[in-house]
């Protein structure tokens, strides 16, 4: 009997100190885009695991080819959170019901979305022609802000939907067509002859937002995890010297473009290299004005779903607990706290 009770507390013992080892997972999704390579270098160079490992638990990072599949199994659950813009993290997660905090804000598009033509010189020169984008997506959100500031609709226009992973070889093959799409293919697509970049979202500028998003109700060790690992990113990515050459080197082989192409990619992005940058605009009455902007865009086009009677359908939440829309029904939270606790080094 005595045998017996050691062997049966020899097995607890090994069961226990099984289950403390056993760390909590998460899995984090993202696509190419210029401002979200650096989670590809954070993976890659460790910073991701370091800061994981600091808060004893595992993230799982997968590049996914298509940016909208990847917000919807984000939204299906697949994933504990996704980058997205600001846009579509309103009308995809947030319009369904799943309750989403912009943990990260990490860039603005200042140049890095634009509309190109062959042999145009003007938005207007897109009258009658096809275009292809991502539907519903901020490519449509730009077309939608060109046109309007240049007197058009997109009456004027017929929209083809196309994925961002087929969109470059569409455009090439497709000669009749415009295309709206962002970096890297936006790159890609103004070498072909003959193309001219006719609007750019430049000229709105602040209104195209680049976020990390997570589940609001993820763990809070998630959430500092990723915080940590961003800005620790952020800092290698701009400290100039042989680290940023070399964070600038692997993002680019990340990006299938060389180190003078993703160069010219970062200039067209107004990054948030530091945690103030993005509290600055996390806490202006500006993001205020674009998110009443985009969610009313949003709502005309239908995209808060059949059920959604009025443009304050979803609440939207931002610092210090102003609300645009139904305040019983909040579902993308602008939370500044991990960016502050990042700014105070308290992460």
């Amino acid at each position: 009997m005595n045998v017996w009770f050691k062997f049966v507390g020899i097995v607890l013992v090994a069961f226990c100190s099984l289950m403390a080892q056993a760390k909590e997972k998460y899995s984090v999704a993202w696509t190419h885009y210029v401002g979200w390579e650096p989670w590809a270098y954070a993976q890659e160079s460790g910073i991701l695991k370091k800061w994981a490992d600091k808060y004893d638990i595992e993230i799982s990072l997968t590049l996914l080819d298509d940016y909208i599949e990847s917000i919807n199994l984000y939204t299906a659950g697949e994933y504990d959170a996704c980058v997205m813009t600001n846009m579509d993290a309103l009308t995809i997660p947030a319009a369904s019901g799943v309750d989403s905090t912009a943990l990260i804000l990490g860039d603005y598009s200042n140049g890095n979305d634009g509309i190109v033509l062959r042999k145009a010189n003007s938005v207007k020169d897109l009258k009658g022609k096809e275009v292809l984008l991502v539907e519903y997506s901020v490519s449509h959100y730009l077309l939608a802000r060109a046109l309007e500031m240049n007197g058009m609709s997109e009456k004027d226009v017929t929209i083809v939907n196309t994925s961002n992973a087929d969109i470059t070889l569409t455009y090439i093959t497709a000669n009749h067509a415009g295309v709206v799409t962002w970096n890297p293919p936006l790159q890609k697509v103004q070498r072909v002859r003959n193309t001219n970049l006719l609007f750019d979202s430049s000229k709105i500028p602040g209104e195209i937002l680049d976020l990390m998003v997570v589940k609001t109700n993820a763990s809070e060790k998630l959430k500092k995890a990723l915080s940590g690992a961003w800005y620790e990113t952020m800092v290698e990515m701009s400290s100039g010297g042989m680290a940023q050459k070399k964070a600038i080197a692997a993002m680019a082989l990340s990006a299938d473009v060389s180190p003078a192409e993703f160069e010219l990619q970062l200039k067209t992005t107004e990054m948030f290299y530091t945690p103030e940058q993005a509290l600055a605009v996390a806490k202006s009455e500006q993001l205020i004005n674009t998110m009443d902007q985009v969610r009313r865009f949003s709502f005309e086009k239908g995209l808060f779903g059949s059920g959604a009677e009025s443009v304050d359908f979803v609440g939207i939440e931002f610092s210090g607990g102003k609300i645009l829309g139904d305040a019983k029904n909040v579902k993308l939270r602008f939370d500044t706290r991990y960016m502050e606790l990042a700014a105070a080094e308290k992460l």
